[in-house]
């Protein structure tokens, strides 16, 4: 009985490949598959794969998409780079618009028009607004316009006999287009309409 049972321990033990004996490695392989199920399975899906080729890519299609891209890229390449040549010089005619406020201010307090010193002003005054205009700078009314919020920036509302209401009645800044756009909003009271009474 005790021989047996020594006979059956040896048959239970598991067969561990060894580097000398294929077969034995083999059979322990064969039977880790079996137990876990996924060399069958990664068989079955590499097969799978093989059989089925990737699919052709339309060449002409995707040739045709990258050139509309590429079109559409150097298109709106070309309109910011014209942009930035349009209105490179916003910023200091910006800047002279408050010189020319000023110029147009003293003029406006000026008492003796036949001044030398006053036609001197006038005359660097006009010289400004030639400069301004050569580049496409030009001042816009208001006065007496209904308020156009894209072009005027309303600072107050008063009552006005003459004037309806919601229209412009004072131009406090003088509003400035450069080339079609707006340089500096103008500031404007606004017409609250005829007072009661």
């Amino acid at each position: 009985m005790v021989v047996e049972m020594e006979e059956k321990k040896e048959t239970e033990t598991p067969v561990t490949p060894q580097p000398g004996n294929m077969e034995q490695g083999t059979s322990y392989a064969k039977a880790t598959e079996v137990e876990t199920g996924n060399e069958a399975t990664a068989e079955d899906g590499e097969s799978a794969v093989n059989d089925v080729p990737p699919p052709e890519p339309d060449w002409k299609d995707l040739y045709a998409r990258l050139l509309a891209d590429f079109d559409n890229y150097k298109k709106r390449a070309a309109r910011d780079r014209e942009d930035t040549y349009r209105y490179a010089e916003a910023d200091i005619l910006g800047d002279i618009l408050a010189v020319v406020d000023n110029l147009s201010l003293a003029l406006s307090k000026a008492e003796d028009k036949e001044n030398p010193f006053v036609k001197g002003v006038s005359l660097v005054y006009d010289s400004m607004l030639s400069v301004l205009k050569t580049h496409g700078a030009e001042p816009f009314d208001s006065v007496g316009r209904e308020l156009d919020t894209e072009k005027m920036e309303a600072i107050a509302t008063l009552p006005s006999e003459e004037i309806e209401e919601g229209k412009v009645t004072n131009e406090v800044k003088r509003g400035w287009m450069l080339k079609g756009k707006v340089l500096r909003a103008a500031q404007v009271v606004v017409s609250s309409g005829k007072t009661n009474g």
